[in-house]
């Protein structure tokens, strides 16, 4: 049966709180879908003994009755299988038997066939018995889970009421709900958390009391590494001035970054130069094969190479990896990480294809003896190689859960205030700009000062690469960041947004109605609700977008149509 997880009381006084208030109900009701789920599983009758004295003669008889009880172990799939072994293991030596018998006598085979059908249909029924009688406990046990989830969040809000310094800076909070998480699993293993909810916060106390410890520790490591953070503090003052938040195409990350050893790599320099080398010696060893593919994969007549370039910037490893990882980590604990983050990122395939093609050859008549040339035919192989590099950047919404990816924005933007780190690479390599499709947009749309202004801005840009959570010329830019910086120089004000937060300041447009310096919006373009992309529409059907690089396209592809969500005005 699935281990039952508290069920907290709270007082009036949190239960009217209008901001834990909203928590409370939601831990509530999980408890009383868990109470519900409980209820469902199976009861089995206990025998029970007891025994009766007569008032009146004092005569003591025994009686038996029976108790419905939880029944505390669900049917076990492995009992079945240690059951069932000695059985299938003579069915199976048996049909091996027929096998080596069958030869050409198809009636034999036939029955057999058959019998072997029946005795899979028939484990086949035994297997969905099976996970039907499971059924219960598989929903209490996800019950549980949601009323933990909903226990830890209703504590977590509590917290941030008592402990107001967290409740500015998304980092600590972030420290705080992975702590708080920390001391109601270990209370919960204790026996500790029932009770009111002003009991089980007080477990939260020393959650606090850690991430203040930890931020007194972090200071000796800016002394340490002073020379790196003395650079990255003059970047910092610049990046409070111009973003009030950092945030992805689909993650709002809010409020200026203002913890300087929160967005500090923690791991040690020997560990993620180690990384780094790691990586560039997997995509060295994928230079090699590619360099000597015709002679490592020999056979073929011919061969076509479509190669993407194979590059990656160590600043997004780092980050990569210090977010996945939830802080520090070492050379020996990320290996299965670096190998995930490669195959993700490059992806090398082989389609081989084959031709009739025809070469002269002598035949000679047997009669006459005469030589004539005749055209033969013969397979003709060629190998088409195709290296797909994904880019590192653009991975961490696949790889990353949402807190992660604050984490992630923090640490890119800073370069994990580490600079110095890795003084050869200048991220994201924006001197490089790669090729783009340009576009000319008609002179009489750009009589609008507004709109000029915006594309001037806009095409500075043209070629940048697609950084996740980039939102300056210095880190480069995902979508919104892109529109972001454009309209923020062009004369609105509006900080760094999301896509649903430019969305949610513009009217909206008709399509009809769409004109030249309106925002265009799509969704669905990964897995997130809302708006998940936004570009600026220049007018006859094309917009200007952080896509891969920063470039103009047709909106009226069979993708893009596909995923248009709105049109917007800006105010």
């Amino acid at each position: 049966m699935s281990k039952r997880e508290p069920r907290l009381q709270f007082s009036d006084e949190e239960r009217a709180d209008p901001v834990l208030g909203k928590a409370v109900r939601k831990a509530d009701k999980a408890a009383w879908k868990a109470d519900a789920a409980q209820a469902k599983i199976p009861k089995k009758k206990v025998k029970v003994r007891e025994t009766v004295t007569d008032p009146a003669t004092g005569k003591k008889t025994v009686r038996l009755r029976f108790e419905e009880v939880d029944q505390k172990k669900p049917p076990s799939k492995l009992t079945h299988a240690v059951r069932d072994a000695p059985v299938n293991t003579v069915i199976g030596t048996v049909h091996r038997e027929i096998q080596a018998s069958e030869d050409d006598n198809v009636g034999v085979e036939s029955a057999h066939k058959t019998e072997e059908v029946a005795e899979g249909t028939g484990r086949l029924v035994r297997e969905g018995y099976h996970s039907h009688k499971l059924k219960p406990y598989r929903e209490a046990a996800k019950a549980e889970q949601r009323l933990e989830k909903a226990n830890v969040n209703a504590l977590y809000q509590k917290s941030l009421q008592e402990n107001t310094q967290f409740a500015s800076n998304p980092i600590s909070r972030w420290q705080q709900k992975q702590a708080i998480k920390k001391q109601y699993a270990a209370a919960k293993h204790a026996g500790q958390t029932g009770g009111t909810a002003a009991k089980a916060a007080e477990n939260t106390a020393a959650a606090a009391k850690k991430v203040t410890e930890e931020t007194k520790k972090a200071g000796e490591f800016i002394w340490r590494h002073r020379k790196g953070f003395g650079i990255a503090i003059a970047f910092l003052l610049i990046l409070a001035m111009l973003l009030s938040g950092l945030s992805s195409c689909s993650v709002l990350f809010q409020g200026t970054v203002s913890s300087l050893t929160s967005t500090t790599y923690p791991s040690q320099d020997a560990d993620m130069l180690g990384a780094e080398a790691a990586y560039a010696q997997m995509e060295a060893d994928l230079q090699y094969e590619l360099d000597h593919y015709e002679t490592l994969h020999p056979g073929y007549d011919e061969y076509h190479f479509d190669l993407d370039e194979i590059t990656h910037d160590p600043y997004v490893l780092i980050s990569l990896l210090t977010a996945y990882h939830g802080g520090e980590w070492t050379l020996s604990e990320v290996q299965s990480t670096l190998a995930m983050l490669f195959d993700r990122q490059y992806t090398l395939t082989q389609t081989v294809e084959v031709e009739i093609r025809y070469r002269p050859e002598p035949s000679i008549d047997p009669d006459t003896g005469e030589v004539t040339i005749v055209d033969v035919p013969y397979n003709y192989y060629i190998c088409y190689v195709e290296l797909e590099n994904f880019n590192l950047s653009h991975l961490p919404v696949y790889v990353l859960s949402e807190e992660q990816l604050e984490m992630y924005a923090a640490y890119i933007a800073t370069y994990g205030n580490r600079l110095d780190l890795f003084p050869q690479g200048e991220y994201p390599g924006v001197s490089q700009r790669g090729p783009y499709t340009d576009y000319d947009i008609p002179p009489e749309a750009l009589e609008d000062e507004v709109f000029a202004a915006m594309i001037a801005e806009a095409e500075k840009y043209l070629g940048y690469p697609y950084v996740w959570g980039g939102s300056s010329p210095s880190t480069s830019f995902d979508c919104s960041g892109f529109v972001s910086w454009v309209i923020n120089h062009s004369g609105w004000n509006v900080g760094r947004l999301g896509a649903q937060g430019l969305l949610n300041i513009c009217t909206p447009v008709s399509s009809a109605n769409a004109k030249p310096g309106d925002l265009i919006f799509f969704q669905g373009t990964y897995d997130t609700t809302g708006a998940s992309h936004v570009g600026i529409y220049v007018g006859n059907g094309m917009m200007i977008h952080c896509g891969d690089p920063i470039s103009y396209t047709s909106i009226n592809t069979s993708y893009w149509q596909q995923h248009f969500l709105a049109f917007g005005r800006l105010p």
